[in-house]
């Protein structure tokens, strides 16, 4: 009502033992009975079948007139009564006004009167306040917590990796810039014997550069909307405002795909750039607009007010082809005309031989090292925005939200730092890949996360056709998990070009340098 959504009223005691009114979004259609309920069954379910709408209204001086500044909305489930036949034209109902002693309705009936009934309430809120309550987040202590915690765990990793460069490199660096100056013969051993192997391409690049560049398009498409909703140029009183503004950045990143699509894909000497344009125009948005258009058809199916509409599906398609798809273009012409700068060092004709790796160096061992300190310095503020998505409520704490995934970004980086170090020191070259599954595997987390509420939802999967919820869950819980590994990971080799520095007498410790600090 007057583009505020409809409420149920709650109150909540805060830590310091006040009480503060807060909003939840819509209303329940129904509940459980149970000893705790007065005229009720346990175990059986009864409707919510009278809506009790309470508009609040505010006078002002500055205003002619009275303007509505919150829609409350309290449900009961109510058994009515009526005299005689039903007569739908002057029903006759004995029922109302509601009295305590009304029994509830069960769902299971065969005939259920719905009814309504307004009440008018002066607010002392003023209309610029109104949407105060909706937006309201908690405590801010619990996000302050989240920081702090994201904090602890950036400081750890950067002692880490300061005690690697400060101590370990300059150890290393000693050792062989002695040898070299006393021209002793000695066996190399560790990360220099792997500098002529570390720039090799690196295998499916192609599909390597791709999914850096759909990650670029994501994390570009993330801070400018994060910055537009930090600068309140996305209110929720403009319903649609923020999905709308998303989906057109992710069009117009495209530029951004493309270019970091490409140069990465030169520095790989890939030669197949047809096949690079339109795997990073059509992989990933084809994979995520197929997947939502099937599970559109399923909520067609079920006639749910929720379903897009077919205008929306076609209009989102001429996006993706007329603009989407010719910025990517455009994208990947620029990288293709951009120069890099001679690699310091020759890559060997004949690749090295990787010796066994220790049990630590294992891809699933460092998937699972490298994605849960990320993921567990994100995760309280991750549960209010999955909270957000599937309950229905507001988040609009975009401040918090921006210093989370600064720290985020800072903590893969350093995670890439220090398992790319071990992986060298262990002289397997092949890092390019292990970069990009390292840090984003903290997606396979944030799956897990959503995995106890799928397995709540797992019973409803046996009612007859579809969909219920756990058919939406799932696909949507993966595509926000696929989303976040390739946000996390496009950053991890993006700036392969930029290891290409001059030449030097040292070219395998400045290379390995400029390796460590590739996500900084």
């Amino acid at each position: 009502m007057d583009n505020l959504p409809a409420a149920t009223k709650m109150i909540a005691e805060m830590a310091d033992g006040t009480k503060k009114d807060m909003y939840d979004r819509g209303f329940r259609l129904g509940f459980i009975g149970s000893k705790d309920i007065p005229g009720t069954e346990p175990n059986k379910p009864y409707i919510n079948n009278h809506l009790r709408f309470i508009v609040k209204y505010h006078r002002s001086d500055t205003f002619p007139g009275s303007r509505i500044v919150g829609f409350e909305v309290e449900a009961y489930s109510v058994k009515h009564t009526y005299e005689g036949a039903w007569n739908a034209a002057s029903p006759k109902l004995t029922s109302v006004p509601l009295r305590p002693d009304l029994a509830p309705m069960l769902a299971w009936s065969n005939e259920i009167v719905y009814t309504y009934d307004v009440v008018w309430e002066h607010s002392p809120i003023a209309w610029a306040s109104r949407w105060d309550l909706y937006l309201y987040m908690g405590d801010d202590q619990v996000h302050w917590f989240s920081i702090l915690n994201s904090l602890v765990i950036v400081l750890l990793l950067s002692g880490i990796v300061a005690m690697i460069m400060v101590r370990t490199l300059r150890r290393d660096l000693a050792e062989y810039n002695s040898i070299e100056e006393k021209e002793e013969l000695l066996e190399e051993s560790g990360w220099k014997l792997v500098h002529a192997d570390v720039l090799r391409a690196p295998p499916l690049s192609t599909w390597l550069a791709t999914t850096i560049g759909t990650g670029m398009q994501l994390l570009c498409m993330s801070f400018i909307s994060i910055g537009c909703a930090m600068l309140g140029f996305l209110s929720p009183a403009n319903r649609g405002s923020m999905l709308t503004v998303t989906l057109l950045l992710f069009a117009l990143m495209g530029v951004a795909a493309g270019y970091c699509a490409a140069l990465t894909y030169k520095a790989f000497k890939g030669s197949q750039w047809k096949s690079l344009t339109l795997l990073t125009a059509f992989l990933y948005p084809g994979i995520v607009l197929g997947i939502l258009f099937v599970l559109n058809f399923f909520i067609w199916g079920q006639r749910s007010s929720g379903a897009v509409p077919f205008g929306t599906m076609f209009a989102v398609l001429c996006i993706w082809f007329l603009i989407s798809f010719p910025l990517v273009w455009v994208g990947v012409w620029l990288g293709y005309r951009a120069t890099l700068k001679d690699p310091p060092v020759k890559t060997n004709m004949v690749p090295r031989v990787i010796p066994s790796q220790a049990w630590y160096l294992h891809p699933m061992f460092t998937m699972v090292i490298g994605g849960i300190l990320p993921f567990g310095a994100v995760f309280i503020e991750l549960y209010f925005i999955m909270s957000s998505v599937w309950l229905q409520r507001f988040y609009y704490v975009f401040g918090f939200l921006a210093l989370v995934v600064l720290i985020l970004i800072i903590t893969c980086a350093e995670m890439a730092i220090v398992l790319c170090y071990f992986q060298l020191c262990n002289e397997n070259y092949q890092w390019q890949w292990r970069s990009f599954l390292n840090t984003g595997s903290a997606g396979i987390f944030l799956f897990g996360a959503a995995a106890p509420e799928i397995v709540k939802l797992l019973p409803r999967t046996l009612q007859p056709y579809p969909p219920n919820r756990p058919t939406l869950f799932s696909p949507h819980s993966s595509l926000k998990s696929c989303n976040y590994w390739l946000a996390l990971s496009g950053p991890d080799l993006s700036n392969w070009p930029t290891l290409y520095l001059p030449r030097s007498s040292q070219p395998a410790s400045r290379l390995f340098l400029r390796l460590l600090l590739i996500d900084a």
